[in-house]
């Protein structure tokens, strides 16, 4: 059979030496990017030449839209085998990022503000702070110059120097507010009426000197092992006046009453007619005599009584 009879062939596949066949071309609709260039690869698959540079990519956080006549003119420009099929085509490239905390900001204008007179324990609130926006792998290194602090207003300001890799360094005015603040021991959980306060349970925190009421405990060593006279919330700040030591006697619970005097001790049982803290008093009824006799609590479940203190009085006999 001939070269020509067989072309003529239906179905005939003809392979012609040392041709390959072309690689398929293809559109990405979206790309995530992190340098600072987009590249053919980031725009088309498929192009053997990936590596070459099309040009800036976006801010962090931000993105391009690249429409159909766009992608066809980045086609022609880098000798590119695709031709848009409609004018509905498009490839969207995004570069991520992730915002300056508003935190390391705020440490950093301390710093240049504490020299001024700012007190170290003021609050500094921020007026109309827009955070940059940085690449996601970034370390941003951060300074502050220009400070000025205002000690009869709080009013304070400074330059805000932001610098990171893959980005370029930023430098914004940042003005605000310092505010007062008072060291105030808050519950880190919902305790009830009677619980005693765990190391656990407490925190000691500044807030603002405003929402710290006359009578607030401001140290951990006031609160924790004491016991709640009134329930409290989640980062609410505790109250002397609420708490009180440990009862060790609770009402109506059955002790061992230890009776002393000169020369004698003996034991009898009682029912304590109040709650008591260690080294507190309160009146016991014995459960023998049915006298009620003054004690003092000693231990859970014990109570000492002097013997020359005598009867408060007289039980009525059910």
């Amino acid at each position: 059979m001939n070269r020509r009879l067989l072309l003529l062939l239906p179905g005939a596949l003809l392979v012609l030496p040392g041709r390959a066949r072309a690689q398929v071309v293809a559109l990405r609709s979206h790309s995530l990017v992190e340098d600072q260039v987009i590249r053919v690869a980031d725009i088309f698959e498929g192009t053997g030449k990936g590596d070459v540079v099309v040009g800036a990519s976006p801010n962090p956080g931000q993105r391009y839209v690249i429409e159909a006549a766009q992608l066809s003119a980045i086609a022609r420009r880098f000798n590119v085998d695709w031709r848009p099929t409609s004018g509905a085509e498009r490839s969207v490239i995004e570069r991520p990022g992730r915002a300056l905390s508003r935190e390391a900001a705020v440490e950093v204008l301390r710093a240049e503000l504490l020299g001024l007179g700012l007190p170290a324990d003021a609050e500094l609130e921020l007026a109309a702070f827009t955070p940059p926006i940085l690449p996601l792998s970034a370390i941003p290194r951060l300074s502050a110059e220009g400070g000025h602090y205002e000690a009869s207003s709080g009013r304070f300001a400074a330059t805000l120097i932001v610098m990171a890799d893959g980005v370029p360094s930023t430098r914004m005015r940042v003005a605000g507010r310092a505010i007062a603040t008072a060291p105030a021991v808050v519950a880190t959980r919902r305790l009830a009426v009677g619980d005693v306060v765990g190391p656990e349970d407490a925190k000691l925190v500044q807030l603002r000197a405003e929402r710290v009421r006359p009578g607030s405990a401001q140290r951990l060593e006031d609160v924790v092992g004491m016991q709640l006279r009134r329930p409290i919330s989640t980062d609410l700040p505790f109250m002397a006046a609420d708490l009180t030591v440990p009862h060790i006697i609770a009402k109506n619970e059955t002790v061992t009453m230890i009776v002393e005097g000169p020369g004698i001790s003996l034991t009898t049982q009682g029912r304590a007619l109040e709650a008591a803290p260690r080294g507190g008093r309160l009146s016991v009824m014995n459960l023998s005599s049915r006298n009620v006799v003054e004690a003092e609590a000693i231990a859970p479940g014990r109570v000492r009584v002097s013997l020359g203190a005598g009867p408060i009085r007289s039980a009525q006999r059910s």
